[in-house]
């Protein structure tokens, strides 16, 4: 036995998770309360404790949950700490063998028998020790530290057993590895398998060290992530692995060479290709260099689409997706025509102005379908960096060209058809005016030498076919708005919008809810239910929407076993959709004092307004109500003052305005409004207020009131018209310099109409007041 200490046949026993003790090995561990209470008994005990390995698994005893082998170890010294925890340093004494338990709490107490390793000095004994200190002297010239006093003890030391342990504590060794050692009594084969762990111990370091002299030799005096790289290729070497991959450069060049460009772009690129060749891999400015040939080697200078040049062809496509929208059709007929007689035109500028859902987008698509091009969409609204339009510089790391040159390089074409969705929505802050940037791209005469900030060479856009696309026009900027062709998509009339469910959206809500194998069948009355009580737009959105909604209810019914309900009728979708949702507002109420129907233009197209007027006792002051603008407030004060002015002529009693306050209010008093259109509808509503005739209330009207009663004209009269039609309304009165815009009306609408032309605020007066 290594110590004449008297070991008792009982101990406490401490379990180790993280490592295993050796005789002679001097450890630290660090206890909890909990934990103390055993060690403070070892005083009991001459103060040994017993250490065995804890197993990996759990199990429900003590002694099936440590190895059979362990080691009695002496107390030294119990140091308390801040954090109230204990250090405790251990010596280790002997091996042990496991012999039981004699007590699990409150900590357990083992049985031990000591195991006895006696050593007969042989030749053999003595070879394996000299080999053991002559390899340990070998890894500690490659590196491997060993504390000072344990290297001359080291030198004294001539059992087998005990030099064993001592370097096996050192050895980099798995925790199944040392307690293997551990359990292995016999000497000779322990020190044999310390000096196997050693040995592979001292190949890994030399391996480690010829490929870091090796590196050394070619590095010089390069940084220290070229160090890293080297090691990398003498590894591969090593490795026998001498296949070269091709390089980036010889790739780029490659297709700088196989791609048509300008001359001067052709130029720029070679220059930097040969400014790239000289530039560390490692170096940031590398990629940027890299990704800005890639930039240049994609871009489509001269490759592009060939366009369909059948006139009738390209008819039948735009037929096929809309319906109507003749303005916009005969203007792109009439580019395919000119670009058929002409090989080299400049593609038109043209912006699609119009409420939500009339199809803006969808027919920019179309448009590309139709003239056989790629298409492009991007979306403007909420852009408010110059950037996102010219791109950034490349002297910032992670910079990128803008987005009309980053979507021309993905779609591989210089002639695509190009949509800027709301460009209505563009914002502007301290980072630049988007607007502003759109210039040079929206401008025929300019935009044949487009320069992105990041490119910084000019690309020919005089090829592609923008589009832009609006709900109103005022939001954009006077110079941008000049360099594009407007065209006004109005909204569409119910009958237009029966003819596009049956043709486009039926069909397409059967398809996507699964009923291609049913076909359910939609009544025409049941579509008109629809648009009139569930819907109350200028475009089809939400038509569409309550058709998937009704398609949705079908498909449920028949996943549940129920037969299908077709064809389906107003009764079914008033079952689907549940209580109508809007009503004819005009045709539910009565003729009323004071009360007149007019009519308003939104950018979601055309809405009616009720504008009401009361008085009482008062100062002889005007209120106004229904968060009104500026000009609509001017509009209510000048057809006060024209009723003042005239009051005799209109049958207003001469005392009416005296200590009388007049209060002007347009529903709903939570939207904004504004505009002059509505100047004749309050001169209306003030002269039956004051007069006491009452107003018709399926009589709608329209314009602008001049101080001596001229009626002027107004715009987006389209959309009003329809509105008046959606809401009930079966007499319009407008001015007569609009007379020719009837002609925009759909004969549908117009014929089941009335339209009063009117001049001055008198016509007025005799068709709406009883």
């Amino acid at each position: 036995m290594p110590d004449s200490t008297h070991i008792p046949e009982t101990l406490p026993l401490y379990r180790l998770q993280e490592m295993v003790a050796f005789p002679y090995m001097i450890l630290t561990i660090f206890l909890n309360e909990h934990e103390l209470r055993m060690f403070e008994a070892t005083v009991n005990y001459n103060n040994l404790i017993a250490l065995f390995k804890a197993r990996r698994e759990v199990a429900g005893s003590v002694a099936e949950s440590i190895h059979e082998v362990g080691t009695v170890c002496r107390v030294t010294k119990l140091t308390r700490l801040a954090d109230e925890t204990t250090k405790v340093t251990l010596e280790g004494i002997s091996r042990v063998k496991l012999a039981g338990v004699a007590v699990e709490s409150p900590y357990p107490l083992v049985r031990i028998e000591p195991i006895s390793e006696f050593v007969e000095k042989t030749i053999v004994s003595d070879a394996l020790v000299s080999s053991l200190s002559a390899l340990l002297k070998i890894a500690l010239s490659y590196g491997r530290p060993l504390p000072d006093d344990v290297m001359k003890l080291i030198n004294y030391i001539d059992n087998p057993a005990r030099l064993s342990d001592l370097v096996a504590v050192y050895l980099n060794l798995s925790l199944e590895e040392q307690q293997e050692i551990l359990e292995t009594i016999d000497p000779i084969e322990r020190i044999k398998k310390v000096y196997t762990g050693l040995t592979s111990e001292v190949q890994r370091l030399q391996i480690k060290g010829e490929v870091q002299t090796e590196v050394s030799k070619r590095m010089g005096k390069t940084q220290k992530e070229y160090l890293l790289r080297e090691q990398m290729k003498q590894i591969k070497e090593e490795l026998g692995d001498d296949e070269q991959p091709e390089t980036d450069l010889n790739e780029l060049k490659r297709k700088l060479a196989a791609t048509a460009m300008p001359d001067e772009v052709r130029i720029i690129a070679e220059k930097e290709l040969k400014r790239l060749e000289r530039i560390n891999h490692a170096s940031p400015e590398y990629t940027v260099s890299r990704t800005y040939l890639d930039y240049l080697s994609g871009m489509p200078w001269m490759v592009s689409t060939a366009d369909n040049r059948d006139i009738n062809v390209a008819e039948q496509v735009l037929n096929d997706d809309h319906y109507n929208l003749k303005n916009v059709k005969e203007r792109i007929l009439e580019y395919l025509a000119v670009r058929t007689l002409k090989e080299n035109m400049k593609g038109p500028i043209l912006c699609f102005v119009g409420p939500p859902g009339v199809g803006k987008t969808s027919l920019g698509r179309s448009i590309a379908r139709a003239l056989g091009r790629k298409f492009i969409r991007i979306s403007l609204g909420g852009m408010r960096d110059e950037a996102e339009i010219r791109g950034h510089r490349r002297t910032y790391i992670g910079s990128l060209p803008g987005r009309v040159i980053q979507e021309i390089y993905r779609c591989g074409a210089n002639n695509p058809v190009f949509m800027l969705d709301e460009v209505d929505k563009i914002g502007l802050d301290f980072r630049g005016d988007p607007a502003s940037a759109l210039l040079e791209v929206l401008d025929p005469e300019q935009n044949n030498t487009f320069t992105d900030h990041y490119l910084d060479v000019p690309f020919d856009l005089h090829n592609v076919m923008f589009i832009t696309t609006a709900n109103q026009l005022d939001p954009i900027p006077a110079a941008l708005k000049d360099r594009m062709e407007i065209i006004t998509l109005s909204g569409y009339t119910s009958g237009e919008k029966v003819h596009i469910a049956n043709r486009f959206l039926i069909p397409r809500e059967i398809d996507e809810n699964g009923l291609s194998s049913f076909q359910p069948v939609f009544e025409m009355a049941s579509l008109e239910r629809i648009i009139s009580d569930y819907t109350r737009e200028a475009g089809v959105r939400n038509l569409q929407r309550n058709i998937g909604s009704v398609c949705r209810k079908l498909a449920k019914e028949i996943t549940q076993g129920k037969t299908l309900r077709t064809p389906v009728t107003p009764a079914l979708v008033e079952e689907f959709l549940g209580h109508p949702k809007f009503f004819n507002e005009v045709a539910a109420e009565h003729d009323r004092v004071g009360v007149v129907t007019g009519l308003a233009w939104t950018e979601t197209g055309g809405d009616i307004i009720f504008v009401e007027a009361t008085r009482m006792r008062g100062k002889g002051e005007l209120i106004l109500t229904g968060s009104l603008g500026d000009v609509m407030k001017e509009s209510a004060r000048t057809a006060l003052s024209y009723v003042q002015a005239n009051s005799a002529g209109l049958g207003i009693p001469a005392d009416a305005f005296e200590e009388t306050t007049i209060h002007i209010h347009v529903p709903a008093g939570s939207i904004p409004k504004d505009g002059p259109s509505a100047g004749i509808t309050m001169a209306t509503a003030l002269v039956s207020l004051l007069s006491g005739r009452p107003a018709r209330r399926d009589t709608a009207m329209t314009g602008e009131i001049s101080l001596t009663g001229r009626v002027l004209a107004i715009g987006g009269l389209k959309e009003k018209v329809l509105a008046a039609r959606r809401a009930g309304v079966v007499k319009l009165i407008i001015p007569d310099r609009n007379r020719n815009d009837l002609d925009d009306i759909p004969d549908e609408t117009r014929s089941s109409m009335t339209f009063i032309f009117i001049q001055e605020i008198g016509q007025v007066l005799s068709e709406a007041l009883q």
